[in-house]
């Protein structure tokens, strides 16, 4: 056996001594940092929580009062043997009805709603609830080269059209010829969605020259992910007479929203694209959407879903010219009318997406204290005529509320009407029509 003359044996147990203990100090020293820089997270997330709950309580005499959480994955009813439908949606402004627990997630922080800057378009191009499809039929004002059938999900009375997954499976509304200027809104759920779901498992929209099965030379898409086990992110693609011109995927970790039948909003204004889930924007590129072609087809696509298993849904399509600022429109006319503020069917709690045109009152009003608006809201024919004037003049209150509580405008500055369904402006036969007439006015006093 080798031996070593003891002092070299000390020095070299001297030396791994020195270097181990300076190894550790740094990994110490690292470790600290992180520690550091984890507490400070930490106390930041539970202070951002404590506020959170503090402006939730300001906001529930507001936003669906006494909600506290919304039913995930619900099961789609079965369609009726005889074919009838299984209830209407009533006096529906276009959002999702309460499951059938009657809860859900509640408001959002002010901050949230404060920022919210989507305003949809104010002249009404299409929108489909499926309220004149029978239960189990494909519905009338779509096209598709798979199948599908109008379902309900839970005990809610509002329908939805199931997006069946493939690669070349698409869903095309009816859409008229789309403007250069104009934005997209429609809800979507999806039901067997767990941690299991594939990270590749996405819902895609787009907007194409082609109007039949297929992507297009020119089109432009977004990819909405499923994945639960991981954030994936949202995925927007573009191409420019077949060349694909862009392709990112934008950090978004959306796995609890997706879970909670999420309201999608997208804006198109000439070649900016942007998209909303929920409250929150994630895309805004400048120059996504191709010039020189006419984007006139939009398509649903879903792919990598699990067969028997996960299923997506979507409802409340409604596309809109965009492109009139209100804020101007008010100050110049001394009167706007927008559909763009949705409340829940049958009430007057207001849906979270239609912050963006509040808070549009509210620039107006913080700019010129001399102005005093009237609010005046109007229902379609859904319903009886006592009621709905009922519910018209709560649903102008609401927004008045709304516009004091939120944004700190003087009450004695605003003033609310009911007209109930008296004043049409718009058919109460047609899906379209009976949107147009939920409506909501501000008049310059």
């Amino acid at each position: 056996m080798k031996t070593f003359p003891k002092g070299s044996l000390f020095l070299a147990l001297l030396t791994i001594f020195i270097f181990s203990v300076d190894g550790n100090a740094q990994i110490l020293k690292k470790l600290g940092k992180r520690a550091e820089r984890a507490a400070e997270r930490t106390i930041e997330r539970r202070v951002d929580k404590e506020t959170s709950e503090k402006t939730d309580e300001v906001l529930d005499s507001i936003l669906e009062p006494g909600k506290k959480g919304k039913q995930k994955n619900p099961i789609p009813n079965k369609p009726n043997p005889t074919g009838g439908e299984q209830g209407g949606t009533g006096n529906d402004q276009g959002g999702i009805n309460n499951p059938a627990d009657g809860s859900d997630n509640g408001p959002k922080t002010i901050e949230v709603y404060s920022k919210f800057d989507f305003v949809p378009g104010d002249k009404q191009l299409f929108f489909d609830d499926f309220a004149n499809d029978f239960i189990g039929d494909f519905p009338s004002r779509w096209n598709t080269n798979a199948g599908g059938e109008v379902v309900t999900l839970g005990d809610s009375p509002q329908k939805w059209l199931e997006v069946k997954s493939g690669f070349n499976i698409y869903y095309i509304p009816d859409v008229p010829q789309l403007p250069e200027d104009y934005t997209i809104e429609f809800d979507i759920a999806g039901v067997g969605i767990d941690k299991h779901t594939s990270s590749t498992a996405q819902l895609s929209i787009t907007l194409s020259d082609d109007d039949q099965f297929k992507s297009g030379r020119n089109f432009v898409f977004a990819e909405i992910p499923y994945c639960q086990y991981g954030a994936v992110g949202i995925t927007v693609e573009n191409s420019i007479n077949g060349k694909r011109q862009i392709r990112s995927t934008v950090q978004a970790d959306i796995r609890d929203e997706i879970l909670e039948m999420p309201h999608v909003s997208i804006a198109v204004n000439g070649q900016r694209f942007r998209l909303w889930v929920n409250e929150v924007k994630y895309i805004d590129v400048p120059r996504l959407v191709p010039t020189g072609a006419v984007l006139h087809t939009i398509k649903f696509n879903a792919k990598q879903f699990k067969d028997g298993k996960e299923q997506v849904f979507i409802t409340n399509l409604k596309v809109a010219e965009g492109g009139v600022d209100l804020r101007r429109k008010l100050i110049s006319e001394g009167k706007i009318s927008t559909n763009g503020i949705l409340f829940d069917s049958g009430s007057a709690n207001i849906k979270p997406e239609s912050m963006g045109i509040i808070r549009q009152i509210f620039q107006v009003l913080q700019q010129d204290a001399s102005i005093n608006l009237k609010i005046v809201g109007h229902t379609d024919a859904d319903g009886g005529d006592d009621t709905n004037m009922a519910l018209s003049k709560k649903r102008a209150d609401a927004v008045k509320n709304a516009l004091v509580s939120v944004y700190g405008v003087d009450g004695n500055r605003l003033s609310t009407e009911g007209k109930g369904e008296s004043e049409p402006v718009a058919d109460n036969t047609s899906p379209e029509g009976k949107s147009q007439n939920r409506r909501v006015e501000f008049i310059k006093q």
